[in-house]
């Protein structure tokens, strides 16, 4: 069902947009240290007839203080176990209905003072991405999703190619181009002037390539991030930049390319990401004996990330972190002991940072699953099936947090409270 928006244009156009001092991440001058979450599916929501769903979620999370979203404005083609209804459905055609539906999502994070970090791109398969761009180059067929792990090489392989194939990043400039330089038709206010828009991301998890690929693929992949932070400023130069990088473990655990990406004058402030299950630091079958390792591992990859900052002078965000529930359940009814201690230690770890002038200024938690709920938890999305916070390769149900998920709503607002 459609909602009308009734948003005042010069209420929202008086806003400031955030800046970097140092760093500090700074809105109206005043250090701007936030709680958000990953919403990549919003835009979607909004297009496909489930505007009265996002008006709801978007209220919760305000009510819980959880006001950055990272949501995705770009994805490409269509297929098995990916979005269906794409930004750019073929190359060059772009789909007016879900950009107005991303319309909506800002019309309507404007009115709640929310603000909003939109990635251009992926790496991975689930939105099209980089892999998308090289099939419609090259003409080749696209590659087989990663279902395990035995697909991940020839994947990342395809993937990476991207960064050295001149035409297929033109054509992604065409679309970003196009995105950036978009009037709302709702609050007839131009992206370049919304300052519901935090930063323009250059894609999701960029990385160069397979592990034995990583310095071989360093120069091309440091190309990208710089000439396209350095095009997107030219187009917009009032917002942020940021890379979207997993940092240390999206850069070949080598410092000197993370450093590299991150010190570019035109990116403003570092990511990176968090898994302590993906990365083999907890096991739901020893949960008890496995938790403490995931989080001294998890302690020591933040401090890392501090001491990069640092090293740069810039602002710091982890902008993706998750935890199972308990048992490695996918079901919402399930408990989440163990996600809910995960995320009260995680969260203490970098708030305590944040408010001792350190370079982070916030989280984004992965993923709101909201009123959605998984028709068949741990089967795989498929058209028609409700949105929530995991993408259509992954089970559904593995990270999502629900509306329903009391107990870990609870630590969320706790700390969103901290940063008010």
């Amino acid at each position: 069902m459609s909602q009308k928006s009734n948003i005042n244009k010069t209420e929202i156009a008086s806003g400031e947009l955030i800046k970097v001092e140092g760093k500090k991440l700074k809105l109206n001058d005043q250090s701007y240290i936030f709680m958000g979450t990953n919403m990549w599916y919003a835009a979607n929501l909004a297009a496909e007839g489930f505007q009265d769903r996002l008006i709801r979620e978007l209220d919760q999370l305000e009510k819980l203080g959880i006001k950055n979203l990272r949501i995705l404005g770009a994805s490409e083609g269509s297929g098995s176990f990916r979005i269906n209804k794409s930004f750019q459905p073929e190359l060059g055609v772009y789909d007016e209905s879900l950009l107005k539906g991303l319309d909506f999502v800002l019309s309507e994070m404007g009115k709640r003072g929310m603000h909003a970090v939109i990635y251009l791109n992926n790496f991975w398969e689930w939105s099209g991405g980089m892999a998308q761009y090289v099939s419609w180059i090259k003409g080749e067929p696209f590659p087989k999703p990663i279902l395990d792990e035995r697909d991940r090489p020839a994947f990342m392989e395809h993937s990476a190619r991207f960064y050295s194939i001149p035409s297929a990043m033109k054509v992604f400039r065409d679309y970003t181009s196009m995105l950036i330089k978009r009037t709302n038709s709702i609050t007839g206010i131009p992206y370049r002037d919304d300052p519901t828009i935090m930063s323009w991301q250059l894609a999701n998890e960029p990385r160069p390539g397979r592990p034995e690929d990583v310095q071989s693929n360093k120069t091309s992949y440091l190309n990208w991030i710089k000439e396209t932070a350095n095009f997107i400023k030219e187009l917009d130069s009032g917002h942020l930049v940021s890379t979207g990088s997993e940092g240390l473990v999206g850069s070949g655990l080598s410092k000197e390319i993370f450093l590299s990406a991150h010190e570019i004058a035109e990116i403003d402030y570092l990511t990176f990401h968090l898994w302590a299950y993906n990365w083999g630091w907890f096991d739901p079958k020893d949960e008890e004996n496995t938790f403490p390792v995931a989080i001294n591992n998890a302690k020591d990859y933040i401090e890392e990330h501090y001491e990069l900052a640092n090293t740069l002078n810039k602002p710091l965000t982890l902008e993706e972190f998750g935890f199972l529930r308990d048992l490695k359940s996918y079901d919402p009814e399930s408990s989440t002991k163990w996600r809910d201690k995960y995320y009260s230690q995680i969260l203490s770890i970098v708030y305590d940072n944040a408010l001792k002038n350190g370079p982070i200024s916030g989280t984004n938690f992965w993923a709101w699953g909201g009123l959605g709920s998984p028709s068949k938890p741990d089967y795989l999305w498929e058209p028609g099936v409700e949105y929530i916070g995991d993408p259509p390769h992954e089970p559904q149900g593995f990270y999502s947090v629900f509306s329903s998920d009391d107990s870990t709503l609870a630590v969320l607002e706790k700390y969103a409270k901290m940063c008010i």
